[in-house]
């Protein structure tokens, strides 16, 4: 018996399982990690955490999914020394079930690997580390932004994105414009969100103008989260004559600027095919306020939709209240 498990060697349900657990059919050792899993006994987790050592890649791949949110340093390191396993499926699991860390202590073990020189181990330990906030984490959220894969670009975007990290901004303002790969430049245009920074603007207005969709929708949220006024012209036009996904979200930033030019746009929306649309739309109107509306929200409440009624007869309300 390893050191890792002597200290079960006299716990009953472990006992119980533990024939199974070391049989010689991998998959009775699978069954009985799920049985081991189905006692929820954080006494057993060595056991869980012994089971990555399997000679069969089912097996540890199947001991890294039910170490998912165990948020215990020995199996947080466990996991990540995972990422480099030989088969595909346990690295995936392995990197699946840090994701869902949830103890800051936890995440510092995987400090090192966020620098780590394998890609896949690297993207993994950033994208855990994510939500968890860690001011430590920082550097290397920001060099990760400099790395020729994709994938570790994201995921230091996001890190620095959740530390709210304003002398990032710059640099994720540029990744925002300038990055080759579309779902970094939907990211950095999300994680500017935070800042304020002379570099923020004119990067989500370049955004506006992306050739993927993704990314200007994202830029169109992120101008009306920051409340940007100077975006207000921009997002018209987005309004106007972009596709109805990315105009929902320059409907909806348009009323949190409160962009009373926005009215003719906003107005012509309300008889758009996609309901979503529609409905963003009187919401804007609504949180506009001004009365030259009234006569569209009033047939808007009247829409097939219920949903845009819904919003026709709250923005209706709004402005009589005003």
């Amino acid at each position: 018996m390893t050191a890792l498990l002597a200290a079960l060697h006299d716990h009953p349900d472990y006992l119980a399982i533990a024939p199974r657990l070391h049989a010689a059919d991998a998959a009775i050792r699978r069954v009985a990690l799920l049985e081991l899993a189905d006692e929820a006994d954080p006494e057993l987790l060595p056991a869980l955490v012994h089971a990555l050592d399997d000679a069969d890649a089912g097996v540890r791949a199947e001991a890294a999914r039910l170490l998912a949110g165990a948020d215990d340093i020995a199996a947080t390191a466990a996991l990540a020394a995972r990422l480099l396993d030989s088969d595909g499926a346990v690295r995936d699991a392995a990197a699946q079930s840090l994701s869902e860390l949830k103890s800051a202590d936890c995440g510092t073990v995987l400090l090192d690997w966020a620098v780590h020189d394998n890609a896949f181990a690297r993207t993994a330990a950033l994208r855990a580390l994510r939500e968890l906030r860690l001011p430590a984490a920082h550097d290397a959220g920001l060099a990760a932004l400099k790395h020729p894969q994709a994938g570790v670009r994201r995921e230091g975007v996001g890190v620095l994105g959740w530390l709210k990290a304003d002398d990032a901004l710059p640099a994720l303002a540029d990744l925002a414009q300038h990055d080759p790969d579309a779902e970094v430049r939907r990211a950095a245009s999300g994680a500017v969100g935070f800042g304020q920074h002379p570099a923020v603007l004119p990067a989500l207005l370049a955004a506006l103008g992306d050739e993927h969709w993704p990314v200007r929708e994202e830029a169109a949220a992120t101008l009306g989260k920051l409340r940007l006024q100077a975006a207000g012209e921009a997002l018209i036009s987005t309004l106007e004559q972009d596709i109805w996904q990315v105009r929902i979200r320059a409907a909806r930033a348009l009323g949190l600027l409160h962009e009373r030019q926005a009215l003719p746009a906003l107005i012509g929306s309300l008889a758009h095919q996609a309901g979503n649309l529609r409905k963003e739309a009187a919401i804007a109107l609504g949180e506009i306020g001004d009365p030259s509306a009234l006569p569209a929200l009033s047939i808007a409440t009247d829409d097939p939709d219920p949903e845009v009624r819904k919003a026709a007869r709250l923005a209706l309300g709004k402005l009589a209240s005003a």
